[in-house]
């Protein structure tokens, strides 16, 4: 690829995530730099579309997750521009954005999925929160997984363990989203794994990556060093890491994400891969999970990891 001068990341955003954004924007910022591009970090705010027309970049790197950021926002207004960009488009963003929906993709794939009921907070106020509630504790049982039907970084995200704690999960969920999903718990190994595509209708899988923490694997256990360990790669059978890397491969094109992507799953302990979440704009942070499986990956294959993040910077311009 020849030409390419600058490269636009775009990070921080109004939403709750704006400081995992910031760190994820730095940390790509600087790869990218190692890589030999001139790179521009842009803050989504009232000057944007001023400042990405007065350096008129090769290419945009969106890092803003959450809403906004995962929800097709970003990339409708990228497409309106004409710029080129990094990730999935917006019809793949909104589809890994709303976990329902995502559920439904790729449980008509054959992908385990969690049992779940989505509710609008309106719904409740309509019919009465404790009925309501009464019917989630008679069909799931304890514990059950309380968690905004769109977002990330586990905010809003509660494992209830008894009854009556179940109102008070709804209600920091209602925080996030103005819809939840009740779900399935699902007991097993936490396990990540990132899928990159650097040249069209190829996606691979980058090795699977384990988390072990204490209790729920929350904002501050992600963000946080020390509050959590990760094995790269996870500490399972063989066959059972290709079926992770596979589910996530799967996913990844059902959802129609691209370049970039992470799914999140629950291995049980007869090997299954439970699939939890899709992540079209994965964190970049030092504690991230996709950043660890790159490490992992361009040791195994004798480069760069910065060689990697090239590669998916000239994916976004060659299709």
């Amino acid at each position: 690829m020849t030409g390419l001068q600058t490269v636009a990341i775009l990070a921080g955003g109004l939403n709750h995530e704006r400081d995992v954004s910031i760190h994820s924007g730095r940390r790509v910022a600087g790869a990218l730099e190692e890589a030999g591009f001139q790179v521009k970090i842009l803050d989504v705010d009232s000057n944007l579309l001023q400042r990405l027309s007065a350096i008129e970049p090769d290419v945009v790197w969106p890092l803003i997750h959450g809403s906004t950021g995962e929800d097709g926002s970003i990339q409708d207004l990228l497409d309106l521009i004409g710029i080129p960009y990094v990730g999935s488009t917006a019809e793949g963003s909104r589809l890994g954005f709303n976990k329902p929906v995502t559920g439904t993709v790729l449980s008509r794939a054959g992908i385990a999925i969690p049992a779940s009921t989505s509710l609008p907070q309106s719904l409740f106020r309509e019919v009465g929160a404790t009925a309501i509630l009464d019917l989630v504790a008679d069909r799931y049982g304890f514990p059950v997984v309380i968690k905004p039907a769109a977002g990330g970084s586990a905010l809003g995200v509660s494992i209830v363990t008894e009854p009556q704690d179940l109102p008070g999960a709804m209600v920091d969920s209602f925080a996030y989203s103005d819809r939840v999903l009740i779900e399935q718990y699902i007991e097993g190994s936490e396990v990540a794994v990132s899928v990159l595509e650097t040249t069209k209708g190829e996606p691979f899988a980058l090795p699977p990556v384990e988390i072990v923490t204490s209790g729920l694997y929350d904002y501050d256990a992600r963000y946080n060093p020390g509050r959590s360990e990760y094995f790269v790669p996870a500490r399972l059978d063989d066959e059972i890491l290709e079926k992770c890397q596979q589910v996530a491969v799967t996913a990844h094109k059902k959802l129609r994400l691209r370049h970039i992507s992470r799914s999140d799953m629950i291995v049980d302990k007869d090997g299954t891969p439970w699939y939890i979440d899709a992540n079209s704009a994965p964190g970049m942070t030092q504690t991230s999970l996709l950043p660890q499986a790159a490490v992992r990956y361009a040791e195994e294959n004798e480069i760069a990891p910065s060689d990697l993040y090239k590669k998916i910077v000239e994916a976004a311009l060659n299709f």
